[in-house]
C-alpha cells in the first residue's frame, strides 16, 4: 500500500537568494528523505542534512551548534565544497549564504555519487492547469520532479483522481492526485518525465526569470 503522507526531500531552487527561516515541519506528518552533505567548519568535518539549495545559499540541518556569521563550507559534490557564511540559526537549522552563486541546474543534472535514477524536486513559481474529468483548475505550481508535481489551490481536489497537468512549454502530462496537506496537493505522473526535456524546460524558466529581474 502506498503511503499517502508527503515526503520531505531536499528541495532545489533557481532563486539567487539564500533560504529564509521557515516553520518547522511536523515529522509525524512528513517522511524525511533529506540528502546528506559534508559540513566543514574550520578543521572540523561532520555530516549534515540538506533541506534546500538555491543558487545563493542553502538551508541545512546541523548536528552541532553553528552561530550566525560562522564561516562554513558544504560539499554538494565530493571534493568540491561550496563556501559561505551562516546568516541565521534556529534550533538545529542553519541558513547559509554562498560567497558566490552556484549553477543549480548543473548540480542537479549530474551525479555526485554515480548515476541518479531520478531528478530531485525543483522549486517553481508559475501557474499550471489541472484538468479533472471535464473541469479545469488553475493552480500554483510549487515544485516539480521527473516523477511528479506539487501544487497549491484553495479548491478541494479528489484524492485518487486521474488528472492532466499542463505547464507552459511542456506537453500535457497525465497523472494521479496522491495526497493533500495544508492546501497543497501531490500529483504523481503516470510516466516519468525525460531528464533532458525537464532540464531544458527549467533552463527556459531560469532565463525568463532573469529577463524579468533585469527589466524590473
Amino acid at each position: 500500500m502506498l503511503d499517502d503522507r508527503p515526503v520531505e526531500t531536499t528541495l532545489y531552487s533557481l532563486k539567487d537568494s539564500a533560504p529564509e527561516p521557515v516553520q518547522r515541519r511536523n515529522s509525524e506528518r512528513h517522511l524525511s528523505l533529506l540528502r546528506v552533505g559534508a559540513l566543514i567548519i574550520g578543521d572540523r568535518r561532520e555530516l549534515c542534512l540538506i533541506r534546500n539549495v538555491s543558487a545563493g545559499g542553502m538551508m541545512i540541518r546541523a548536528y552541532s551548534r553553528i552561530d550566525p556569521n560562522t564561516r562554513v563550507a558544504v560539499e554538494l559534490k565530493q571534493g568540491a565544497p561550496v563556501e559561505g557564511v551562516a546568516k541565521w540559526a534556529r534550533d538545529d537549522t542553519v541558513g547559509v549564504e554562498f560567497d558566490k552563486p552556484i549553477d543549480v541546474i548543473s548540480l542537479i543534472s549530474t551525479s555526485e555519487d554515480g548515476p541518479r535514477p531520478r531528478m530531485p524536486r525543483i522549486e517553481l513559481s508559475c501557474i499550471a492547469s489541472l484538468r479533472d474529468d471535464g473541469t479545469v483548475h488553475r493552480v500554483q505550481a510549487i515544485d516539480i520532479s521527473q516523477g511528479g508535481l506539487k501544487v497549491a489551490t484553495s479548491k478541494m481536489l479528489p484524492i485518487g483522481a486521474d488528472v492532466i497537468v499542463t505547464l507552459a512549454g511542456l506537453s500535457p502530462i497525465p497523472g494521479v492526485i496522491r495526497w493533500q496537506h495544508d492546501g497543497a496537493y501531490g500529483i504523481a505522473f503516470n510516466r516519468a518525465l525525460g531528464l533532458p526535456a525537464l532540464v531544458a524546460w527549467l533552463q527556459e524558466q531560469q532565463q525568463a526569470s532573469a529577463t524579468i529581474r533585469r527589466a524590473g
